[in-house]
């Protein structure tokens, strides 16, 4: 089964490095067990992660026992819909890597809204 993206084609990986991923496979996929929904591609900004780490959730810091080695600005990950969506509405929503982007993040924000914040540097 071919896994698409919010543009309807195959979703391709976000990052190996930093390693993201719900199932910590590069990719933003997902299944019921993902109560998060870590499907949306992101390239990171210091806007965003300041945001993120107001809002409880610091992913500056790295948490080995969590495969987690602390983000940067530049690096991509799969963020939470929801999370992606209240950065949106705060004004510091994070590009979006749309081919990258899992097509369920529609459940949560439009494709409009997205494309309105499309990473506009070279895919990998």
């Amino acid at each position: 089964m071919i896994v698409k993206n919010v543009l309807g084609t195959e979703l391709l990986s976000c990052s190996y490095d930093p390693l993201t991923g719900y199932f910590r496979d590069g990719c933003c996929n997902t299944d019921a067990s993902d109560l998060g929904s870590h499907l949306v591609c992101v390239r990171v900004t210091q806007a965003f992660l300041a945001f993120s780490s107001a809002r409880g959730n610091d992913l500056l810091t790295p948490r080995p026992q969590q495969r987690f080695a602390g983000l940067q600005p530049g690096d991509r990950w799969c963020l939470c819909a929801n999370r992606w969506r209240e950065a949106l509405e705060a004004g510091c929503a994070p590009p979006v890597i749309l081919e990258a982007t899992h097509y369920n993040t529609l459940k949560f924000v439009t494709l409009a809204q997205l494309e309105k914040h499309r990473f506009q540097g070279a895919l990998h």
